[in-house]
């Protein structure tokens, strides 16, 4: 299988992977440690990137252009 290039470089994949993973963690920290209700922006951040991660898979699953205009 031919791998496309994404939206995101390696190294920017692995930080949209680790931004995800620190917001979704501390969105439950905050709510159990917060009275008010801002540990939703964290989980709306995690949410954000996690469409950027699955944007970037897709991209990288598409043939290339150059391979679809010859079938």
């Amino acid at each position: 299988m031919h791998q496309g290039s994404g939206i995101l470089s390696t190294r920017q994949r692995r930080l949209a992977w680790l931004g995800f993973l620190l917001a979704a963690l501390q969105a439950p920290v905050s709510a159990k440690l917060v009275s008010d209700d801002s540990w939703l922006f964290s989980l709306c951040v995690a949410l954000m990137v996690a469409t950027v991660i699955i944007a970037d898979d897709a991209a990288r699953r598409r043939p290339p252009a150059d391979a679809r205009s010859m079938d």
